[in-house]
């Protein structure tokens, strides 16, 4: 097995729709707009960043990364999410090794963090942490988690991209 990471291309939009609703169908925690989200990050121009996993040129993974605000205001924080690998291939480092290279990338163009709201046991193995630092509304705080890059943790209430608000 080997996987490659790689940015979105022209064409993936599909795959990449699809490999998302399979992956967040059988979630109970999931709205079922996850695949609508990704395409309105898109159409809005707030998808920065954009990568799949392949094996043998078959995606099989993907991430989103966007703005975010905080208190407001835009400060290079982008958003990780959503998040999917098909469902016969996760728990295998999938995710992870996307999640990995996403930050790589956001260090890359000058990101100050990455922000999301998730299950803990997920992200704290690629260093997100909960510490009640940021909020988001309508969400209870240990699951709102931060990875700061440069300069100091950010403290205030998290906002993600109109495109979150998007319906199925």
């Amino acid at each position: 097995m080997t996987i490659t990471i790689r940015a979105e291309r022209a064409g993936d939009e599909d795959v990449i729709h699809d490999l998302t609703q399979a992956a967040f169908a059988p979630m109970s925690y999931s709205s079922g707009t996850e695949a609508a989200i990704i395409r309105a990050l898109r159409a809005r121009g707030d998808l920065t960043l954009s990568l799949v996993a392949e094996d043998n040129h078959e995606i099989i993974g993907h991430v989103a990364f966007s703005p975010v605000t905080i208190d407001g205001h835009y400060d290079d924080w982008f958003g990780l999410g959503p998040i999917s690998v098909r469902a016969d291939r996760q728990k295998q480092g999938i995710g992870h090794a996307l999640i990995r290279e996403g930050i790589h990338k956001l260090k890359a163009l000058g990101a100050k963090g990455c922000a999301l709201v998730g299950d803990q046991a997920v992200y704290q193995g690629v260093g997100f942490v909960s510490d009640g630092r940021l909020t988001h509304e309508g969400v209870p705080d240990i699951y709102v988690q931060h990875l700061t890059l440069s300069g100091h943790a950010p403290h205030g209430v998290l906002t993600f991209s109109p495109a979150f608000a998007v319906k199925q």
